[in-house]
């Protein structure tokens, strides 16, 4: 079962995420929380898998818990939960250690995925909605500290680049093999060792390095959405 902790500060919110989690077999609740502290209190005590995280809430906010909760001995994987008016704490949340983020107005189906994707280590970042919070966020991502490409990507050969490439604009490992017509393992390869030489800790910190060196620009996801 993947033990999942819902952190909202609306009880209606939590109730239908609840309801919709705990109809499928693979899936269970362990815990809720109305606020950040509440929640970095509960992690604290009971095991969960993945965490999905509100960010604008009252008392500690959703980015500095999430801070708190991945700097946890065994952390969970936490999915922040936003809105397109909310992109800046999108692009905060990222830098905090969270692993993708979700659109609050998703379907059920694809909330279901997110959860299924974090737990497999794996982040949120080739959903569609994800891909159109992207052209919002990118342009953010290039005023945060943008720092040369060559520091920090020269270690990549040409072809990781172009993996890396995809990867901003949202394919998955299934979509990048079609797209190179070679196999889902090297893909699954390519992608291992752009984490590996980028220092990034999963897919979606390897996006954000990919528009803020500027390897993509967010006029290349609008051509590619």
């Amino acid at each position: 079962m993947i033990r999942v902790v819902l952190v909202d500060d609306q009880q209606m919110v939590r109730a239908g995420f609840r309801m919709v989690i705990e109809s499928q077999p693979d899936l269970t609740v362990v815990g809720e929380a109305g606020d950040g502290a509440a929640a970095v209190a509960l992690l604290g005590s009971v095991a969960a898998d993945v965490v999905l995280m509100d960010v604008r809430m009252p008392g500690t906010d959703g980015i500095e818990a999430t801070r708190q909760v991945t700097a946890l001995p065994e952390p969970p994987r936490v999915v922040v939960l936003t809105t397109f008016d909310l992109d800046e704490y999108v692009v905060a949340a990222i830098g905090a250690g969270a692993s993708g983020f979700l659109l609050k107005d998703a379907p059920p189906e694809e909330m279901l995925s997110a959860i299924r994707t974090v737990h497999a280590g794996d982040s949120v970042i080739a959903a569609s909605s994800t891909r159109r919070l992207l052209q919002h966020v990118a342009p953010m991502l290039r005023r945060t500290a943008p720092v040369p490409a060559a520091d920090e990507l020269g270690e990549l050969t040409p072809r990781e680049r172009e993996v890396l490439v995809q990867m901003a604009y949202g394919a998955t490992n299934t979509e990048i093999a079609e797209h190179f017509v070679v196999s889902e393992a090297t893909v699954k390869t390519h992608v291992g060792r752009v984490l590996a030489k980028t220092g990034s800790r999963d897919r979606v910190q390897a996006v954000v390095l990919a528009y803020r060196t500027g390897l993509v620009q967010p006029a290349d996801l609008l051509r590619n959405a």
